[in-house]
Order: C-alpha cells, then structure tokens, then sequence
C-alpha cells in the first residue's frame, strides 16, 4: 500500500504564504512526476505546479512567480511554498504522485487534500 498525506493548510490573509508538505509512504520502489492541484466546488481540478523526478517544474500562469514546488527525495515528500497569496488561490490542494511500487506497478496516486482559505 502507498499512502500520500499533506499537511499545511489553513487561513491566511490576502499577501500572506503558506507550505504544504506531502508525504508519500509505503511499499515504494521510486517516485516520478510529483505534483499539487487544486479543487473547487463547481469547478474542474486545477493543476498548479509539477516537478519531475529531475526537478524540472512547471506552473500554470495564474501561480507562476509565486509558488514554488520542490521535492526531497530521500523523504519522498513533496511541498508547495505559496507566497503572495489572493482569494482566488482559496481552495482544497491535493499532491499526487506517479510511483512505481515494489511490485514494479506504475501507478498514480492522491493524497485526501488540505484545505487553504485566503481572506481579503
């Protein structure tokens, strides 16, 4: 089993930052692509940075200059360091991960999501 658990969300004001952490565990062989989204009530899942086995990362316009995703291997975890934050950001953010099990099984997993208020 592989399990992915975020933490670090909250309220915050409007210019404020927060960091989520995500953190995958279980019977893992490595981790690929690891990446955080967003999700709205009404809207569809939002995609707001990924970062590669590499490193490379990639952000939509609406964080670009903002959040920054980073990764640590050693501790399979994953964070989004949010800065510059505006209402608009507020939503549940949920990591995922493209891992390859001990089984040699490629799969994709989620994370339950942390919620991430921002207040004008």
């Amino acid at each position: 089993q592989v399990q992915l658990v975020e933490s670090g969300g909250g309220l915050v004001q409007a210019g404020g930052s927060l960091r989520l952490s995500c953190a995958a565990s279980g019977s893992i062989f490595s981790i690929e692509d690891m990446g955080w989204y967003r999700q709205v009530p009404g809207k569809p899942r939002e995609l707001v940075a990924l970062i590669t086995s590499g490193g490379s990362t990639n952000y939509p316009d609406s964080v670009k200059g903002r959040f920054t995703i980073s990764r640590d291997n050693a501790k399979n975890t994953v964070y989004l360091q949010m800065n510059s934050l505006k209402p608009e950001d507020t939503a549940v953010y949920v990591c995922n991960a493209d891992i390859i099990t001990v089984w040699a099984a490629k799969l994709v997993y989620w994370g339950q999501g942390t919620q991430v208020t921002v207040s004008s």
